[in-house]
């Protein structure tokens, strides 16, 4: 090769390389380990509940966070909490209202580090009202796949849910932990 046709195909080389070398890579969902969960109290209790249905988009990549995001959409529906009466009353017009707004959705906006801590950034748009949110990521390659552990926190006012008789927060807590542990694959 010429010197000329080096110094032009150089260049264009590496500019088509640079799209594959900032993507993350993708990562599949294995229902069976995975789980998507949260805890509230009521009465001062604590409790802890479950969604059976939801989908995740996972793109990762330590090292490239840029690249990185997630992609979750929650069926509101699937909640449960081993209690009858709040099973019941979960996906009504009082809390999730599920006739309404059937899902949650969550998409970062971003990934940050803070000290050995990475922070997921992202909307929660959940009874039709989206608040930024922050969650913890805690990221384990394990051979063709991985372990993804994710925690935060949520005011369930700020979104709706609970409100009217139920605003009081003496009776219900203001604050739901959310806690989530997916057993990814690559694709």
């Amino acid at each position: 090769m010429n010197r000329l046709a080096s110094r032009f195909l150089a260049p264009l080389l590496l500019t088509l390389a640079l799209p594959g070398l900032a993507s993350a890579a993708d990562y599949v969902t294995q229902p069976a380990g995975s789980k998507l969960g949260f805890a509230a109290s009521f009465q001062g209790q604590s409790f802890d509940g479950t969604f059976a249905k939801w989908t995740a988009a996972i793109s990762y990549d330590a090292s490239k966070l840029p690249a990185s995001k997630f992609d979750v959409e929650v069926d509101l529906a699937s909640v449960k909490t081993g209690d009858s009466d709040r099973d019941g009353a979960l996906p009504g017009p009082d809390f999730f209202n599920v006739a309404k707004f059937p899902k949650a959705h969550f998409v970062t906006t971003g990934f940050r580090q803070n000290g050995a801590q990475v922070i997921a950034d992202g909307n929660l748009t959940l009874r039709g009202v989206t608040k930024p949110v922050s969650l913890n990521v805690t990221f384990k390659p394990q051979g063709a796949g991985a372990t993804l552990d994710v925690t935060g926190s949520v005011k369930r006012l700020d979104f709706g849910v609970g409100t009217g008789d139920y605003a009081d927060t003496s009776v219900i807590g203001a604050d739901v932990k959310i806690n989530a542990h997916l057993v990814l694959t690559a694709k």
